[in-house]
């Protein structure tokens, strides 16, 4: 299909879609109706350390578990829990300098990680307080002007560097291993910037927040977390093996290894020989090439006729994870080899990571800082338009630092440099120039590639769909992200009013809450905090003039 065919192809769509919102126009009602829910939606989501459901884990199979920081007093909320909820409360065995320093298979039962500030948890089987979830919640709770409880879970995320070494990718010791995409120091923005009503910018929370931002940048620029000698970043888990939160889902991997049988030549090295039953001597082999079966209850069940999945696919299996993209094909088939990329979406989070740090340095009169973090910004900017930059495609696409190539792989995260704002003019232009290969009836959908998992083609979401329309508003183009914007929040509440419920995803392709995945998560959480941020953040723009 050539260029002006896929064009003309998106307009027809567009044009469809635009018929179809004027037949079927939402009423006053419907729009009070989903705003109410949302505003209703923070409190149900929301979780602190008093309350027995902030404990309840279906991802898996042991009894409710409370862990608090070595040394730390039980606070009195804790204690009363534990008595009403019948939890099991203990202590972290030793304190935490850095992530990895207590790994989950020391802990004999996995279990919640106490946090001091109550948090918006996304919903459904996420019943805890993820990285970069967050970041989106926060945008709804200072639009709904819930200014102490987007407060509190900033704090909460200074309180897990300080207790737990790292941002980790939510508050369960089964997380001890991996972050989230990088969205800290947004966060401290979007709340230093907002401050309640009557009060005024707060640069002390701003230098406490500082100290905090500079220890969560330092874990992108570790060893474990460099892509090669290209200056860049890469996603990494320190762990090894099947993830253990997959318990409740005992078919993914085997679903993977079938998936990978019957395509023999699509990445066989992902593949390794091993029995259903090993003996032990097979076992203790197992454990290098593939995975312990005698720790994890997951590996022990991840086999299909005698076929394992090899331990480098398992790494970058947790990769993956920390992305926040599990499932794609982006990086090979079930992202197998995502620790081989320097991804576009890591690389621009952390470009405006270091914008935003010297903007704190500014404010905070550290003109050094400043000049140390411009420093690094331009460099990461010139490896971004060196590796990553592809001037011929007129995207940007992910570098393979194995192979010293670029992949092919069209994913949404080509506009994350917009939202970052490390694009030149042109090459926005030359990105918005294909949106068609992302833009459906009901928004925009991760990939052009229908792998048959969530996070490609036809499934849009609400993170990657804001951060896309608010870059292409940032670099002037106005009128894609209004029609953008009403594509995607005309899907979200055209299936609110059919069922009263936002999910987590969309079908994009055809505007629909009905999704049908191969592998990975099957459901559709219905909650659903990023979801219900994003909706409000659209029609705020929907409703402000271009500037």
């Amino acid at each position: 299909m050539t260029f002006t065919t896929h064009r003309r192809t998106a307009a027809i769509l567009v044009l469809f879609a635009s018929f179809a919102a004027c037949a079927q126009s939402p009423s006053a009602a419907d729009q009070a109706h989903i705003r109410d829910y949302i505003a209703h939606g923070w409190d149900t989501l929301s979780r602190s350390m008093s309350e027995c459901k902030s404990v309840v884990d279906i991802k898996v199979t042991t009894a409710p578990v409370l862990y608090l920081p070595a040394g730390t007093t039980t606070p009195p909320a804790v204690a009363a829990m534990q008595s009403s909820c019948h939890v099991d409360v203990r202590h972290l065995p030793r304190a935490i300098q850095s992530l990895g320093d207590v790994r989950p298979s020391e802990l004999p039962v996995e279990g919640l990680l106490y946090l001091p500030n109550r948090y918006v948890v996304p919903g459904g089987r996420f019943n805890e307080m993820y990285g970069w979830d967050s970041y989106f919640i926060l945008l709804g709770l200072v639009h709904d002007h819930r200014i102490d409880l987007a407060r509190g879970m900033v704090e909460n995320f200074f309180f897990e560097i300080e207790n737990y070494g790292a941002i980790l990718n939510a508050n369960r010791t089964y997380f001890f291993t991996r972050s989230q995409p990088p969205f800290l120091s947004s966060m401290i923005r979007e709340v230093y910037e907002h401050p309640a009503p009557g009060a005024k910018h707060d640069l002390q929370w701003l230098a406490h927040a500082y100290a905090y931002a500079e220890r969560d940048y330092a874990l992108w620029t570790s060893p474990e977390h460099l892509a090669g000698s290209t200056g860049l970043a890469r996603y990494h888990d320190l762990g090894a093996g099947p993830v253990p939160e997959m318990a409740d889902d005992s078919s993914y991997y085997p679903d993977v290894i079938r998936w990978l049988l019957a395509h023999p030549n699509e990445h066989p090295e992902y593949l390794v020989d091993g029995p259903d039953n090993p003996t032990p001597a097979e076992a203790s082999t197992l454990d290098t090439r593939s995975c312990d079966i005698a720790a994890s209850r997951v590996c022990a069940h991840a086999v299909v006729d005698g076929r394992r999945l090899s331990a480098a696919f398992y790494r970058s299996d947790r990769a993956m994870r920390e992305s926040g993209f599990d499932t794609s094909f982006r990086f090979g088939p079930f992202s197998g080899s995502t620790e081989d990329y320097a991804p576009v979406c890591l690389n621009s989070l952390l470009y405006k990571y270091e914008q935003d740090m010297a903007r704190f340095a500014t404010l905070l009169n550290r003109p050094a800082d400043v000049k140390l973090w411009n420093r690094r910004a331009a460099a990461r900017k010139s490896a971004i338009d060196h590796y990553l930059w592809d001037a011929q495609q007129g995207l940007y696409l992910d570098y393979n630092v194995a192979t010293g190539t670029r992949s092919t792989y069209r994913f949404i995260a080509t506009f994350y440099p917009l939202w970052a704002g490390v694009a030149s003019p042109q090459q926005a232009a030359a990105v918005e120039s294909h949106l068609s290969l992302f833009e459906r009836p009901g928004g925009l959908a991760t990939s052009d590639f229908a792998s048959g998992v969530q996070w490609d083609l036809p499934f849009g979401w609400a993170p990657t769909n804001w951060l896309t329309i608010d870059g292409l508003n940032r670099y002037g183009f106005h009128a894609d992200a209004s029609r953008l914007a009403n594509a995607f929040s005309q899907t979200i509440l055209d299936n609110f009013v059919h069922d009263g419920t936002i999910r987590e995803k969309y079908n994009v392709a055809d505007g629909s809450a009905n999704v049908k995945v191969a592998a990975g998560y099957k459901s559709n959480v219905v909650g659903f905090g990023w979801t219900n941020a994003v909706y409000l953040k659209l029609q705020d723009l929907l409703a402000t003039p271009p500037q």
